[in-house]
């Protein structure tokens, strides 16, 4: 078997940006790396095409993530505060690429989900509803995968607290789980800063 050659990312962007044409909210390279921003509105169309066009092809999706932009390099973020990061994989063509869509509403995200299109979609979209609370539309089983059942909130986002809502123990009496509310006073951590003078010259 043959591996073909690695394509120039702005070829990549090139081919990227015809195939989809209008559906293309901006693309451009970073370090190398080729990432698309699509809306919401053509976000399953567009990966589609993605993954059936002849100078895409991009037949896995290797990953698939949230995020917060709220406290983004801890800068007033204009925009929209949640997104979907998805990284697809050219085997056939050996290339790769970012894709990011916007969630519209920073209330109630929603974004359409790709599972019928990769069904390694399925376990990612489950891991952002769980971290994020991003919802996939039209996910078969969109239920929490890492966090218990009953946990509240939504771990990743920036506004979650550090100690978290709730926390559970083992009862003796109830012979059982329960949960009750954080017993864990709120601190302040700062980190130690370390000083190359207090290594005393060791290099």
């Amino acid at each position: 078997m043959t591996v073909a050659a690695a394509i120039h990312p702005e070829a990549l962007r090139d081919a990227v940006a015809a195939a989809l044409g209008d559906k293309v909210a901006s693309i451009g390279v970073v370090l190398g790396e080729v990432t698309l921003t699509v809306s919401s509105a053509n976000y399953v169309d567009a990966m589609r095409t993605l993954r059936d066009a002849p100078a895409c092809r991009f037949e896995q999706l290797i990953d698939l993530c949230g995020m917060d932009y709220s406290a983004y390099r801890d800068t007033v973020w204009v925009g929209s505060r949640y997104c979907v990061v998805s990284q697809l994989l050219s085997v056939s063509l050996n290339q790769r690429l970012r894709v990011k869509v916007f969630c519209d509403d920073d209330d109630f995200p929603v974004v359409a989900s790709v599972s019928d299109l990769w069904n390694s979609a399925g376990w990612y979209e489950r891991e952002a509803f769980d971290l994020y609370g991003i919802v996939f539309d039209g996910h078969a089983d969109l239920r929490r995968i890492l966090t218990d059942y009953g946990f509240i909130g939504h771990p990743f986002r920036k506004d979650f607290p550090l100690s978290g809502h709730v926390e559970m123990r083992y009862d003796e009496e109830l012979r059982r789980v329960v949960y009750q509310p954080v017993s864990i006073e709120p601190r302040d951590v700062t980190p130690r800063i370390i000083r190359e003078d207090n290594y005393g010259g060791l290099h």
